[in-house]
Protein backbone atom coordinates (compact mmCIF):
# COMPACT_ATOMS: atom_id res chain seq x y z
CA UNK A 1 0.00 0.00 0.00
CA UNK A 2 2.93 2.62 0.84
CA UNK A 3 4.87 1.29 -1.91
CA UNK A 4 1.76 2.24 -4.66
CA UNK A 5 1.00 5.91 -2.60
CA UNK A 6 5.02 6.34 -3.29
CA UNK A 7 4.17 5.52 -7.07
CA UNK A 8 1.29 7.98 -7.40
CA UNK A 9 3.01 10.39 -5.72
CA UNK A 10 5.98 10.09 -8.07
CA UNK A 11 3.81 9.83 -11.11
CA UNK A 12 2.37 13.28 -10.59
CA UNK A 13 5.80 14.66 -10.30
CA UNK A 14 7.01 13.92 -13.35
CA UNK A 15 3.72 15.03 -14.64
CA UNK A 16 3.74 18.11 -13.72
CA UNK A 17 7.60 18.54 -14.27
CA UNK A 18 6.52 17.71 -18.20
CA UNK A 19 3.78 20.13 -18.12
CA UNK A 20 6.28 22.62 -16.68
CA UNK A 21 9.23 21.36 -18.93
CA UNK A 22 6.54 22.01 -21.98
CA UNK A 23 5.69 25.27 -20.92
CA UNK A 24 9.48 26.70 -20.76
CA UNK A 25 9.86 25.22 -23.98
CA UNK A 26 6.89 27.11 -25.52
CA UNK A 27 7.94 30.44 -24.14
CA UNK A 28 11.56 30.49 -25.28
CA UNK A 29 10.76 28.95 -28.49
CA UNK A 30 8.52 32.00 -29.05
CA UNK A 31 8.81 33.12 -32.44
CA UNK A 32 10.80 36.56 -32.76
CA UNK A 33 8.97 39.53 -34.25
CA UNK A 34 8.29 38.82 -37.75
CA UNK A 35 7.36 40.86 -41.14
CA UNK A 36 6.68 38.27 -43.06
CA UNK A 37 5.14 34.36 -43.08
CA UNK A 38 5.90 34.17 -38.92
CA UNK A 39 9.43 34.25 -40.14
CA UNK A 40 12.04 37.48 -39.63
CA UNK A 41 12.35 38.63 -43.17
CA UNK A 42 15.92 38.58 -44.39
CA UNK A 43 17.94 42.02 -44.90
CA UNK A 44 18.45 42.38 -48.57
CA UNK A 45 22.14 42.76 -49.07
CA UNK A 46 24.41 44.64 -51.92
CA UNK A 47 28.01 44.40 -52.52
CA UNK A 48 30.17 45.54 -55.64
CA UNK A 49 33.09 44.53 -56.82
CA UNK A 50 35.76 47.84 -58.51
CA UNK A 51 37.99 48.03 -61.36
CA UNK A 52 41.31 48.53 -60.95
CA UNK A 53 41.15 52.41 -59.92
CA UNK A 54 39.96 51.28 -56.46
CA UNK A 55 36.93 51.76 -54.07
CA UNK A 56 39.49 55.60 -52.89
CA UNK A 57 40.47 56.02 -56.44
CA UNK A 58 38.21 59.52 -56.07
CA UNK A 59 36.01 58.95 -58.70
CA UNK A 60 34.40 56.42 -60.64
CA UNK A 61 34.43 53.34 -58.42
CA UNK A 62 34.16 56.08 -54.59
CA UNK A 63 30.90 57.05 -56.09
CA UNK A 64 29.42 53.76 -56.70
CA UNK A 65 30.37 52.77 -53.25
CA UNK A 66 28.84 56.34 -51.66
CA UNK A 67 25.73 54.72 -53.33
CA UNK A 68 26.03 51.38 -51.89
CA UNK A 69 26.87 52.84 -48.09
CA UNK A 70 23.77 55.00 -48.67
CA UNK A 71 21.31 52.27 -49.59
CA UNK A 72 22.92 50.60 -46.58
CA UNK A 73 21.85 53.51 -44.12
CA UNK A 74 18.70 54.00 -45.43
CA UNK A 75 18.12 50.00 -45.02
CA UNK A 76 19.81 49.94 -41.66
CA UNK A 77 22.71 47.73 -42.70
CA UNK A 78 25.66 47.04 -41.59
CA UNK A 79 29.23 46.53 -43.73
CA UNK A 80 29.80 43.16 -44.04
CA UNK A 81 28.28 39.63 -45.01
CA UNK A 82 24.14 40.07 -44.90
CA UNK A 83 24.36 44.26 -45.22
CA UNK A 84 26.59 45.94 -48.11
CA UNK A 85 30.49 44.97 -48.71
CA UNK A 86 33.13 45.30 -51.44
CA UNK A 87 36.00 43.58 -53.06
CA UNK A 88 38.63 45.34 -54.67
CA UNK A 89 40.28 43.97 -57.65
CA UNK A 90 43.95 44.97 -58.24
CA UNK A 91 44.05 43.59 -61.86
CA UNK A 92 41.06 42.45 -64.20
CA UNK A 93 42.32 38.54 -63.02
CA UNK A 94 40.33 38.95 -59.83
CA UNK A 95 37.05 40.26 -61.70
CA UNK A 96 35.75 36.83 -61.72
CA UNK A 97 36.89 35.27 -58.68
CA UNK A 98 35.31 38.44 -56.87
CA UNK A 99 32.16 38.38 -58.10
CA UNK A 100 31.98 34.79 -57.73
CA UNK A 101 32.73 35.20 -54.44
CA UNK A 102 29.96 37.37 -53.18
CA UNK A 103 27.54 35.61 -54.87
CA UNK A 104 28.42 32.33 -52.84
CA UNK A 105 28.38 34.58 -49.72
CA UNK A 106 24.48 34.96 -50.41
CA UNK A 107 24.32 38.84 -51.37
CA UNK A 108 21.15 39.38 -52.69
CA UNK A 109 22.54 41.69 -55.55
CA UNK A 110 26.30 42.04 -56.83
CA UNK A 111 27.41 44.62 -58.47
CA UNK A 112 30.14 44.65 -61.25
CA UNK A 113 31.77 48.65 -61.71
CA UNK A 114 32.63 49.46 -64.89
CA UNK A 115 32.90 48.48 -68.59
CA UNK A 116 36.28 46.56 -67.88
CA UNK A 117 33.99 43.82 -65.96
CA UNK A 118 31.78 42.79 -68.98
CA UNK A 119 33.11 39.22 -69.62
CA UNK A 120 33.04 38.60 -66.20
CA UNK A 121 29.89 39.14 -65.24
CA UNK A 122 28.29 37.66 -68.20
CA UNK A 123 30.39 34.55 -67.16
CA UNK A 124 29.59 34.41 -63.59
CA UNK A 125 25.83 35.45 -64.12
CA UNK A 126 25.67 32.43 -65.77
CA UNK A 127 27.88 30.11 -63.45
CA UNK A 128 25.36 31.55 -60.50
CA UNK A 129 21.89 31.95 -62.42
CA UNK A 130 20.08 31.89 -58.78
CA UNK A 131 22.22 35.55 -58.25
CA UNK A 132 20.98 38.52 -59.19
CA UNK A 133 23.97 40.65 -60.92
CA UNK A 134 24.05 44.60 -62.25
CA UNK A 135 26.73 45.75 -64.50
CA UNK A 136 27.62 49.69 -64.64
CA UNK A 137 28.76 51.33 -67.91
CA UNK A 138 27.81 48.70 -70.61
CA UNK A 139 25.17 46.32 -71.45
CA UNK A 140 25.20 42.18 -70.28
CA UNK A 141 22.61 40.19 -72.12
CA UNK A 142 21.80 38.08 -69.40
CA UNK A 143 18.46 37.75 -67.46
CA UNK A 144 19.78 37.89 -63.85
CA UNK A 145 22.17 40.72 -65.08
CA UNK A 146 20.61 44.87 -64.92
CA UNK A 147 22.72 47.11 -66.91
CA UNK A 148 23.29 50.54 -65.76
CA UNK A 149 24.48 53.51 -68.34
CA UNK A 150 24.79 57.35 -68.25
CA UNK A 151 24.33 59.73 -71.15
CA UNK A 152 27.65 61.14 -69.93
CA UNK A 153 27.66 63.78 -72.67
CA UNK A 154 25.21 65.94 -71.19
CA UNK A 155 27.13 66.26 -68.47
CA UNK A 156 30.39 66.47 -70.48
CA UNK A 157 29.09 68.84 -72.90
CA UNK A 158 28.20 71.42 -69.87
CA UNK A 159 31.70 70.82 -68.48
CA UNK A 160 32.67 71.76 -72.21
CA UNK A 161 30.88 74.72 -72.00
CA UNK A 162 32.44 76.04 -68.63
CA UNK A 163 35.88 75.42 -69.88
CA UNK A 164 35.05 77.30 -72.58
CA UNK A 165 33.85 80.34 -70.93
CA UNK A 166 36.56 80.18 -68.60
CA UNK A 167 39.53 80.18 -71.01
CA UNK A 168 41.24 82.86 -71.41
CA UNK A 169 43.91 81.31 -73.88
CA UNK A 170 41.26 79.39 -76.07
CA UNK A 171 43.22 76.71 -75.41
CA UNK A 172 42.05 73.92 -73.70
CA UNK A 173 42.81 69.94 -72.70
CA UNK A 174 40.62 66.79 -72.66
CA UNK A 175 42.87 63.45 -71.12
CA UNK A 176 41.05 60.24 -71.92
CA UNK A 177 41.13 56.74 -69.81
CA UNK A 178 41.32 53.78 -72.56
CA UNK A 179 39.12 54.71 -75.69
CA UNK A 180 36.08 53.02 -75.05
CA UNK A 181 32.52 53.93 -75.58
CA UNK A 182 31.72 55.50 -72.56
CA UNK A 183 35.14 57.74 -73.00
CA UNK A 184 33.74 58.32 -76.37
CA UNK A 185 30.80 59.92 -74.91
CA UNK A 186 32.70 62.16 -72.31
CA UNK A 187 34.54 63.26 -75.32
CA UNK A 188 32.07 64.15 -77.45
CA UNK A 189 29.81 65.67 -75.35
CA UNK A 190 32.73 67.80 -74.06
CA UNK A 191 34.19 68.80 -77.84
CA UNK A 192 30.09 69.50 -78.42
CA UNK A 193 30.26 71.92 -75.67
CA UNK A 194 33.16 73.94 -76.01
CA UNK A 195 32.25 73.98 -79.56
CA UNK A 196 28.69 75.42 -78.87
CA UNK A 197 30.03 78.26 -76.24
CA UNK A 198 33.49 78.79 -78.04
CA UNK A 199 33.62 77.91 -81.58
CA UNK A 200 37.29 79.66 -81.90
CA UNK A 201 38.67 77.72 -78.52
CA UNK A 202 41.26 74.91 -79.75
CA UNK A 203 40.89 71.18 -77.68
CA UNK A 204 44.02 68.87 -76.96
CA UNK A 205 42.40 64.95 -77.02
CA UNK A 206 44.97 63.11 -75.38
CA UNK A 207 44.76 59.46 -73.72
CA UNK A 208 46.42 57.40 -71.48
CA UNK A 209 45.34 54.45 -72.05
CA UNK A 210 44.76 53.31 -68.17
CA UNK A 211 42.85 54.94 -65.08
CA UNK A 212 44.81 53.92 -62.75
CA UNK A 213 48.04 55.34 -63.49
CA UNK A 214 48.34 59.05 -62.18
CA UNK A 215 51.79 59.66 -62.87
CA UNK A 216 50.48 59.24 -66.61
CA UNK A 217 47.78 61.58 -65.74
CA UNK A 218 50.40 64.36 -64.60
CA UNK A 219 52.76 64.04 -67.58
CA UNK A 220 50.18 64.76 -70.32
CA UNK A 221 48.57 67.72 -68.12
CA UNK A 222 52.36 69.07 -67.66
CA UNK A 223 52.84 69.10 -71.29
CA UNK A 224 49.28 70.43 -71.95
CA UNK A 225 49.69 73.80 -69.52
CA UNK A 226 53.28 74.29 -70.59
CA UNK A 227 51.54 74.49 -74.23
CA UNK A 228 49.17 77.11 -73.29
CA UNK A 229 46.22 75.43 -72.04
CA UNK A 230 44.77 76.89 -69.26
CA UNK A 231 42.03 74.32 -68.20
CA UNK A 232 41.90 70.55 -69.21
CA UNK A 233 39.05 68.25 -67.76
CA UNK A 234 39.84 64.74 -67.50
CA UNK A 235 37.67 61.73 -67.85
CA UNK A 236 40.15 59.53 -66.90
CA UNK A 237 39.30 57.52 -63.24
CA UNK A 238 42.29 57.43 -60.81
CA UNK A 239 44.21 58.85 -63.52
CA UNK A 240 43.09 62.25 -63.39
CA UNK A 241 44.50 62.26 -59.99
CA UNK A 242 48.30 63.45 -61.68
CA UNK A 243 46.12 66.57 -63.11
CA UNK A 244 44.86 67.25 -60.26
CA UNK A 245 48.40 67.74 -58.52
CA UNK A 246 49.99 69.59 -61.38
CA UNK A 247 48.02 71.95 -61.81
CA UNK A 248 47.66 72.36 -57.86
CA UNK A 249 51.70 72.17 -58.25
CA UNK A 250 51.82 75.26 -60.73
CA UNK A 251 49.60 77.28 -59.14
CA UNK A 252 51.39 77.47 -55.94
CA UNK A 253 54.86 78.16 -58.32
CA UNK A 254 52.54 81.44 -59.30
CA UNK A 255 49.12 81.97 -57.58
CA UNK A 256 48.37 84.88 -59.98
CA UNK A 257 48.33 82.30 -63.12
CA UNK A 258 44.95 81.39 -64.34
CA UNK A 259 44.81 77.45 -64.24
CA UNK A 260 41.97 74.78 -64.01
CA UNK A 261 41.21 71.29 -64.02
CA UNK A 262 37.45 69.74 -64.62
CA UNK A 263 37.13 66.45 -62.49
CA UNK A 264 34.63 63.97 -63.23
CA UNK A 265 32.07 61.25 -62.01
CA UNK A 266 31.64 62.86 -58.67
CA UNK A 267 32.34 66.46 -57.65
CA UNK A 268 36.21 66.74 -56.93
CA UNK A 269 36.66 70.06 -55.55
CA UNK A 270 37.86 68.31 -52.85
CA UNK A 271 41.41 67.26 -55.29
CA UNK A 272 42.66 70.88 -55.11
CA UNK A 273 39.86 73.80 -54.28
CA UNK A 274 42.24 76.34 -55.90
CA UNK A 275 42.05 74.51 -59.24
CA UNK A 276 38.85 72.78 -60.06
CA UNK A 277 36.88 74.74 -61.80
CA UNK A 278 33.61 72.01 -61.36
CA UNK A 279 33.14 68.44 -62.29
CA UNK A 280 31.20 66.71 -65.53
CA UNK A 281 29.01 64.46 -62.16
CA UNK A 282 28.60 60.75 -63.02
CA UNK A 283 25.63 59.95 -60.38
CA UNK A 284 27.03 56.35 -60.31
CA UNK A 285 25.77 56.65 -56.70
CA UNK A 286 22.29 57.69 -57.25
CA UNK A 287 22.25 55.04 -59.57
CA UNK A 288 23.75 51.84 -57.60
CA UNK A 289 20.97 53.44 -54.84
CA UNK A 290 18.04 53.78 -57.23
CA UNK A 291 18.70 50.36 -58.69
CA UNK A 292 19.26 48.67 -55.22
CA UNK A 293 16.11 49.98 -54.23
CA UNK A 294 14.10 48.91 -57.04
CA UNK A 295 15.74 45.15 -56.28
CA UNK A 296 14.77 45.17 -52.54
CA UNK A 297 11.17 45.61 -54.17
CA UNK A 298 11.05 42.92 -55.99
CA UNK A 299 11.55 45.41 -59.27
CA UNK A 300 14.72 44.23 -60.08
CA UNK A 301 14.84 44.70 -64.17
CA UNK A 302 16.73 41.72 -64.82
CA UNK A 303 17.83 41.47 -68.86
CA UNK A 304 16.92 45.66 -69.04
CA UNK A 305 19.36 48.40 -69.24
CA UNK A 306 18.25 51.22 -66.99
CA UNK A 307 19.76 54.86 -68.46
CA UNK A 308 20.22 57.99 -66.50
CA UNK A 309 20.49 61.11 -67.97
CA UNK A 310 19.77 64.84 -66.92
CA UNK A 311 16.43 64.58 -67.26
CA UNK A 312 17.19 61.45 -64.39
CA UNK A 313 19.31 63.43 -62.33
CA UNK A 314 21.94 61.06 -62.89
CA UNK A 315 24.65 63.05 -65.07
CA UNK A 316 24.88 67.01 -63.92
CA UNK A 317 27.75 69.86 -63.25
CA UNK A 318 29.20 70.81 -59.68
CA UNK A 319 28.97 74.04 -58.83
CA UNK A 320 31.34 76.65 -60.67
CA UNK A 321 34.19 77.86 -58.09
CA UNK A 322 33.60 80.67 -56.53
CA UNK A 323 36.88 81.94 -57.23
CA UNK A 324 36.46 81.72 -61.04
CA UNK A 325 36.45 84.74 -62.92
CA UNK A 326 33.34 84.43 -65.32
CA UNK A 327 31.66 82.22 -62.90
CA UNK A 328 28.51 84.05 -63.33
CA UNK A 329 28.38 83.79 -67.60
CA UNK A 330 29.16 79.88 -66.68
CA UNK A 331 26.29 79.75 -64.37
CA UNK A 332 23.68 81.70 -66.47
CA UNK A 333 24.88 79.67 -69.78
CA UNK A 334 25.00 76.35 -68.34
CA UNK A 335 20.94 76.83 -66.90
CA UNK A 336 19.87 77.38 -70.16
CA UNK A 337 21.62 74.82 -71.63
CA UNK A 338 20.44 72.44 -69.39
CA UNK A 339 16.83 73.61 -70.11
CA UNK A 340 17.42 72.82 -73.96
CA UNK A 341 19.02 69.68 -73.18
CA UNK A 342 15.85 68.49 -70.78
CA UNK A 343 13.66 69.53 -73.04
CA UNK A 344 15.18 68.00 -76.35
CA UNK A 345 15.69 71.35 -78.57
CA UNK A 346 19.50 70.15 -78.33
CA UNK A 347 20.33 66.13 -78.47
CA UNK A 348 24.09 66.00 -77.63
CA UNK A 349 26.24 63.51 -79.89
CA UNK A 350 27.41 60.80 -78.04
CA UNK A 351 30.14 59.55 -80.61
CA UNK A 352 32.84 61.38 -82.61
CA UNK A 353 30.41 60.58 -85.75
CA UNK A 354 27.28 62.18 -84.31
CA UNK A 355 29.91 65.32 -83.37
CA UNK A 356 30.44 66.01 -86.87
CA UNK A 357 27.11 66.50 -87.76
CA UNK A 358 26.24 68.19 -84.67
CA UNK A 359 25.11 71.58 -84.23
CA UNK A 360 23.47 73.78 -81.37
CA UNK A 361 21.35 75.95 -83.10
Amino acid sequence: MKKRKIGMALSLVLAAGTLLGACGKSDTNKPADTTKGGEKEKAFSVAMVTDVGGVDDKSFNQSAWEGLKEFGKDNGLKKGKGGFDYLQSTSDADYSTNLNTLARQGFDLVYGIGFLMHAAVDEISQQQAKSKFAIVDDEVKQPNVASVMFKEQEAAFLAGVAAALQTKTNHIGFIGGMKIPVIERFESGFLAGVKAAKPEAKVDVQYSGAFDKAELGGTIASKMYSTGADVIFHAAGATGNGLFKEAGDLKKKDPSREIWAIGVDRDQNDMGPDVVLTSAMKRVDVAVKDLSTKAKDGKFPGGQTTTYGLQEDGVGLAPINSKASNKDAIDKAVKEWVEKIKSGAVKVPGTLEELKTFSAK
